[in-house]
Order: C-alpha cells, then structure tokens, then sequence
C-alpha cells in the first residue's frame, strides 16, 4: 500500500551535461525517483525550486505549458536538442498561492529550466508528472526562506513531491576538469553540511554563512538556499543521503531524500 505523505528531495545538478549522461550520479536519481514511485505511486505534480530561477520576490509558475527553458551556453548541440516536455498544473500553482498568501506572485515569464530537467529526466524520463517552478528569493534571509518551506510542507499530504536542485558546494571559478573528486575545502564543507543535515541540526545549516569554507563553497548564495526550502518542508524528518560525491573540485553532487525508505 503506497503511503501518503509525499517525501522532499534536494538534489546536487551540476554540469548541465547531466541530462546527457549515464554515470552513477545519474544512477543514483533514477533510483530515487524509482523509489519514490514504488513507495508513494506517481506524483500528482512536482513543486521544483532551482537554483537557476533566482529572483527578487518570491514567484510561482501558473501556465498549463511551462516552456523548457535552456539557460547556458556553450554546450553540445546534443543538449539543446534534449526535450523533457512536461506540462504545468495550476491547481498546484493556486495550492502554493493559498499557502503563501501575499509571500508569493504569480509570473510565467520563466520555465522548467536546467537546474529542475537535467535532475528530473533521470528521476521521472517518462516526463509523466506535472511540474511547476518555485523561485528562490535573494530577497529572503536563510531563515525566512526555511520558514516558507514549512509552509509548504502541506502539499505533501496533497500528493505533491516537492523538490529542489542546487548544489551544498557550487564554485564555478574554482572548477578543475581534471578534478574528479573535490578539493580539500569543497570536500570539508560538503561533509559538514551532510552531518549536519543527518543530524537534523538545521539552526547550524540555516547559519551557514558563519561556517569553515563557506566563502569557498557558497560565493554566492542562489545554489545553497534550494536546500533550506527543503529543510523546512522535512522539518525533523531524517534523510537518506544519496549521491554524497563531489566533482570537479568544487563541485557537490550530494542529495537528500527526507521521508524516504531505504530500499
């Protein structure tokens, strides 16, 4: 019998070149996803906040046919050919208005970009499930974002999987193309965060402007805050950690799936 309460996902995306490959990361988001379908049945849509939307304000997607947004440059035609044509749901839309009250407008200028289909062709490639894109506000503290993901936490209990898509260590200055792994900071930080997320400690993840390697980790804010949304959704709900790798040098794949059985 599936259960009810929809789990929450952060999810490391790194290089959109993601969406292209077949590697134990990718693995490990089909699986995810596979777990999820096993345990809770489809989704009746996804709630996806990226990294790459980052906004002043808080918006949310309301049209029934969000375009696939292909935000980088340089890549592989290979990859602005990929198509993950999923449809919107504005009953999910009109949820997360009710749920936020004046926190939250409405703008559809944006789409379903890389930081949400790179990770979600992998966890759900039948591209079956609805999605609709939620900002990340530079506007907000940490702890006001964390306090709009315990607002959301309800659509869980609706038949939404919400989801997010950033990275514990982004550092794209200090990328290394030779590094398969992390450098020594990028690997301190990533294990930090992670202790502290299986730990439930989430005063110390919401404080992490204050912590070793942060200015490493997190020059800017946009790929880290995704994961307080999701704190704030799994409030005091343990994760199965997924994916625990970093890349690249300064690179952190790392996910974590709250609400989730180990298979």
């Amino acid at each position: 019998m599936n259960k009810k309460r929809m789990p929450v996902i952060f999810s490391g995306h790194g290089s959109p070149m993601l969406a292209l490959e077949d590697t134990a990361v990718t693995r490990g988001l089909h699986s995810i996803g596979s777990q999820i379908r096993e345990q809770f049945g489809k989704p009746k849509a996804i709630l996806a906040v990226s990294a790459h939307w980052y906004t002043k304000g808080t918006f949310v997607q309301s049209t029934e046919k969000p375009k696939q947004v292909y935000d980088m440059y340089g890549f592989p035609k290979a990859l602005y050919d990929f198509k993950y044509p999923v449809k919107g749901y504005p009953d999910l839309s009109e949820r997360v208005s009710a749920l936020l009250g004046n926190r939250v407008s409405v703008n559809d200028d944006w789409g379903i970009d890389h930081g949400a289909w790179t990770v979600l062709c992998h966890m759900f490639p039948e591209a079956d499930i609805p999605v609709v894109q939620l900002s990340v506000d530079g506007t907000l503290s940490p702890d006001e974002i964390y306090n709009l993901g315990k607002a959301l936490a309800p659509l869980r209990d609706e038949g939404y999987l919400i989801l997010a898509s950033g990275n514990v260590v982004h550092n794209l200055r200090l990328v290394d193309w030779d590094n398969p792994d992390g450098s020594p900071e990028c690997l301190a930080f990533n294990k930090a965060i992670t202790e502290y997320v299986r730990n439930r400690q989430d005063d110390r993840v919401i404080a992490y402007e204050s912590l070793p390697n942060t200015g490493y980790a997190a020059p800017t804010p946009e790929h880290f805050l995704p994961l307080l949304y999701m704190l704030g959704a799994s409030e005091g709900e343990k994760p199965l950690v997924f994916n625990n790798h970093c890349e690249l040098g300064a690179i952190a794949m790392t996910g974590y799936a709250f609400g989730l059985e180990q298979n």
